[in-house]
């Protein structure tokens, strides 16, 4: 493979690691914070979702480091 083939596989790799990530928040932000996500689909403002879902990303970032 050349060098745009190898740099395109990467970026895509990375892509998929992000989306997959944010969706497993998402689902577990579903099951432990379902009140937050009511509201933020019933009122159309998605701040205290997307905050969530950055601290729920954090805390999983934190205890991986911590066990590491």
């Amino acid at each position: 493979m050349n060098g745009l083939g190898r740099t395109s596989l990467s970026l895509f790799g990375t892509i998929a690691v992000v989306a997959a990530v944010m969706a497993a928040a998402t689902i577990w932000l579903v099951f432990t914070d379902p009140v937050t996500v009511a509201n933020s689909v019933n009122q159309g403002d998605v701040s205290p979702l997307v905050r969530e879902l950055a601290s729920a990303v954090y805390q999983a970032l934190r205890g991986l480091l911590k066990y590491l």
